[in-house]
């Protein structure tokens, strides 16, 4: 099974390309939730991605609503700053969703009062709004994957002309 990363109207897609490439390296799922505040086929979303857009699963909703009704019964993580949860302390289990929100307003207030137990957080220094929104997912996510060793990910590279 793999993990689900959800980033609900994501707005720049320099961020959304480099969650494209984190989701295909680690056979994650991506689910973008619009209205997304770019195109698709927008050249720096593309550049970000590499040539990793064949390799991700990448799936589309129209809103929020579409979203959560194509995936009911399924746990729901929402990373948040206003979280008290430790993403750390979160036992992630397989096919979960981490949930994402836009760059300059996260999630939806409503949606994180209805789920305080499921939202986390990155730890920061006090004072500083924010992390990068692909930097965040990517360490949640790799959070995830430890938990689970790794599991069917290579953990080994190898040198080409030197050994250890």
């Amino acid at each position: 099974m793999a993990f689900n990363i959800v980033l609900v109207e994501p707005e720049i897609p320099q961020n959304t390309g480099n969650i494209v490439r984190t989701c295909a390296a680690t056979g994650s799922v991506l689910h973008l939730v619009g209205p997304l505040g770019f195109s698709i086929e927008d050249k720096y979303l593309k550049r970000a991605g590499l040539d990793y857009w064949n390799e991700a699963d990448v799936r589309y909703y129209n809103n929020l609503d579409e979203f959560k009704k194509k995936n009911v019964g399924k746990t729901f993580y929402y990373s948040t700053t206003k979280a008290v949860n430790n993403y750390c302390n979160v036992n992630f289990e397989d096919d979960c969703f981490i949930v994402f929100g836009k760059e300059t307003a996260g999630l939806p207030e409503e949606l994180l009062k209805g789920n305080k137990e499921y939202c986390i957080r990155i730890p920061m220094k006090n004072g500083i709004r924010s992390l990068n929104l692909s930097n965040s997912a990517a360490i949640v996510l790799y959070e995830a994957l430890r938990q689970q060793n790794f599991k069917e990910m290579k953990v080994e590279g190898q040198m080409v002309k030197y050994e250890w």
